[in-house]
């Protein structure tokens, strides 16, 4: 009995040990993952802040004129990361996810016509801090810019979130 007790003891101590070893490796994984993907976030943010001022142009992707979703699609693109060309298609793409919890690299998407809550313009999230979202997005008026999203216009015109990465 006592051989028995102590065999039952040995398998079910090492059962749980082994649990949480393959737990520990798991939260291992999910922070290099984390990790990465802020990584990957950060790149994209400073590869977006260097067509500031870039002019805007319909249908453009490049430092010579870019439209807003040409920004996100040739940002993105540098890291691998193929995304759809129109804001619309992007608006659809990844996951909703509620501004209060928005991160760097985020897409934030506005409906800017009057009388209208259909998307027609979409930002990069550049910076989070307690009060305020700032995005970088091509203006039809001034191109490559950074805006805040505590600014009347964007506040009002804002749609929703998505995070791609």
């Amino acid at each position: 009995r006592l051989y028995l007790l102590a065999l039952i003891s040995i398998v079910l101590a090492s059962c749980g040990s082994s649990r949480t070893a393959s737990e520990a490796k798991i939260h291992k994984t999910e922070k290099e993952s984390e990790k990465k993907s802020a990584g990957k976030r950060s790149s994209i943010v400073k590869y977006a802040k260097t067509f500031e001022g870039t002019r805007y142009k319909f249908g453009g992707t490049s430092k010579k004129g870019m439209d807003c979703s040409g920004l996100i699609m040739t940002t993105f693109k540098k890291e691998n990361i193929s995304l759809p060309r129109t804001t619309s298609d992007l608006s659809k793409y990844g996951d909703w996810i509620d501004l209060k919890t928005v991160q760097k690299g985020d897409l934030i998407f506005f409906a800017t016509r009057k009388n209208s809550r259909r998307v027609n313009h979409v930002g990069i999230v550049t910076e989070v801090d307690a009060d305020d979202v700032e995005f970088i997005h091509a203006s039809t008026s001034k191109g490559v810019m950074r805006s805040k999203l505590k600014e009347r216009y964007w506040y009002f015109a804002f749609v929703q979130a998505r995070r791609v990465l």
